[in-house]
């Protein structure tokens, strides 16, 4: 053979051993569509992560996010068909999809622990939930109807000193026998930047309230006809989580920015330090399964305390609220330091 026929054929064969072992799947993406339940922030880092640098695209996937925000309902865009995943915000909007015969699902749990917290100022003598009890509470109509009835039914709270709660961080600020409803990621933030001290802080989650939060719903019908496109999506997802709070997060934190001009680095910082010290992401059961984690126990265990705290019906079927088929298999595990 002469030389040049024997470096057409070791080419050819060297091609024909790169095709063999790469993956099989067409050069062209599965678009997809996913709805965030409120506007771009590193509480969805890891989505954004996923985009920016290129994880959803090595599953073959083409994902385009759409944020949310108080004019919009990403939800009922999923339910029309509009969309093809959904952030939801906490377990209680999956028994209550239930309830209504919404046909979603929740496939993966990114938040193990949900961020609801109540604040104190620094002289408060709160040392445990407890103590805030003789103190003025500000709590939103929502957590009026959530968490403050279990906080009732769990600890014996009642309304005789709560307020309204607007969002506003300022009557807690003037008031230091009060306490104020947020989340870790990022009213402690806001409050010490207006008021000028560093607010204690009670994540109930440490308490009992053992919600899942930041869910991924998709619609049923997705799951039965597209069961592969769900598998990729979650394990892109949930790659971009480890990569969004233990590595290089440069990229997602630009995408953030750029949908989100308002949203400043060091509130950024703060929000992925805070997920990292009270383990709201990787925590529990994703330290061996794997980010996304969900299990049949937890569920079972926060639906018991909902129907003790009168939220939920105790004949609710709350099993329908989730599947365990595209989470606890340890994707992107290797990704995490040795010390969480």
């Amino acid at each position: 053979m002469s030389p040049s026929h024997l470096r057409r054929a070791l080419t050819a064969g060297l091609m024909a051993a790169l095709v063999s072992i790469l993956p099989a799947r067409a050069e062209t993406l599965d678009k997809v569509t996913f709805g965030t339940n409120w506007v771009a922030e590193a509480e969805h880092g890891g989505f954004f992560q996923a985009v920016a640098d290129g994880t959803y695209k090595k599953y073959g996937l083409d994902v385009t996010i759409v944020p949310g925000g108080p004019n919009e309902n990403n939800r009922m865009l999923l339910i029309a068909g509009k969309i093809d995943f959904f952030m939801a915000a906490n377990t209680l909007m999956s028994f209550d999809a239930v309830a209504n015969n919404v046909p979603v699902v929740t496939i993966a749990a990114v938040f193990q622990k949900d961020p609801q917290v109540m604040l104190t100022q620094p002289d408060a003598k709160v040392a445990k939930i407890e103590d805030l009890k003789p103190l003025t509470l500000f709590v939103s109509k929502e957590g009026m109807t959530s968490y403050f009835q279990w906080l009732k039914s769990e600890y014996g709270f009642n309304e005789k000193n709560v307020r309204p709660y607007n969002f506003n961080p300022q009557p807690f600020i003037a008031n230091p026998k009060s306490a104020m409803q947020g989340y870790v990621t990022s009213e402690p933030f806001a409050v010490e930047k207006a008021a000028g001290f560093k607010p204690n802080v009670l994540l109930l989650a440490d308490y009992g309230f053992n919600t899942y939060s930041t869910l991924i719903e998709t619609r049923r019908d997705v799951v039965e006809k597209k069961p592969d496109l769900v598998q990729r999506f979650v394990d892109a997802s949930m790659i971009g989580w480890y990569n969004y709070i233990y590595r290089d997060n440069s990229a997602g934190n630009a995408l953030i920015k750029k949908l989100n001009p308002e949203m400043t680095d060091d509130l950024l910082a703060y929000s992925v330090a805070k997920m990292k010290e009270y383990g709201i992401v990787d925590s529990g059961d994703s330290l061996k399964n794997g980010i996304g984690a969900m299990s049949d126990e937890r569920y079972t265990s926060f639906f018991n305390k909902m129907v003790k705290a009168g939220v939920v019906k105790a004949d609710l079927d709350f099993r329908k609220s989730y599947t365990l088929r595209f989470v606890n298999k340890g994707v992107g595990v290797e990704l995490r330091p040795n010390k969480p």
